[in-house]
């Protein structure tokens, strides 16, 4: 099964650490992960019909031009200078897939959401703390429309976290949100919390029936 694969692993480079992940063994990629004192980063499926077929059909094609984003967040941990240059990384190199990108800094105010298609960036949303946007919240749909009936995690989440409020919010209850139905649901494998501080920490996640599918 697919959670009996999940992992948590140390990446080093002459016995010290460089970053941190989360993932499943086998896969060489990256899809989350941490480099500590620096920048954290994940990755969202985005759903669009200009999907990763082109993408990938592109690269059978012989066009290498496009990243694999599993491939493209493990340069980054290992290249990228800081948060800004994972940033500009992030929204200018062309991709095999459209996704998410969400990354956040050592400093207060670096927290961005990159909605990402195969050659452009589409939409950027950034904190703004003395603006009100205290934090930032992404699923698997694009921030500029509302999320289908059917799978509407975006609203219970926002509605917990404003609930919790700024001053109360911490690892207990972000995984409080993470672990309560529709964010958690059938599709759920392991859940992550990401600091620049501490690095990564997953649990695995099963939502017992009755439980939403997605």
């Amino acid at each position: 099964a697919v959670v009996s694969t999940q992992s948590t692993g140390d990446f080093q480079r002459n016995g010290q650490t460089v970053y941190q992940s989360a993932s499943f063994l086998g896969y060489i990629g990256l899809l989350t992960a941490v480099r500590k004192g620096d920048f954290a980063l994940t990755v969202n499926e985005r759903f669009n019909k200009q999907g990763g077929f082109i993408g990938i059909w592109e690269w059978i094609m012989g066009d290498r031009e496009g990243k694999w984003m599993g491939f493209l967040v493990r340069d980054i941990m290992e290249e990228s200078a800081d948060y800004a240059d994972a940033k500009q990384t992030l929204m200018t190199h062309k991709l095999l897939a459209p996704a998410y990108y969400i990354l956040s800094g050592n400093s207060s105010g670096e927290g961005v959401i990159i909605t990402r298609s195969l050659t452009e960036t589409l939409d950027v949303q950034e904190l703004n703390i003395t603006g009100g946007r205290w934090f930032l919240l992404q699923t698997n749909y694009d921030p500029w429309v509302s999320p289908p009936f059917f799978d509407d995690r975006r609203t219970p989440g926002n509605i917990c976290v404003n609930q919790w409020g700024q001053d109360n919010v911490g690892y207990k209850s972000l995984f409080n949100v993470l672990s309560t139905q529709p964010n958690l649901n059938k599709l759920t494998v392991y859940t992550s919390l990401l600091t620049v501080r501490e690095g990564v920490t997953s649990w695995v996640q099963l939502c017992k029936t009755p439980c939403t599918p997605w």
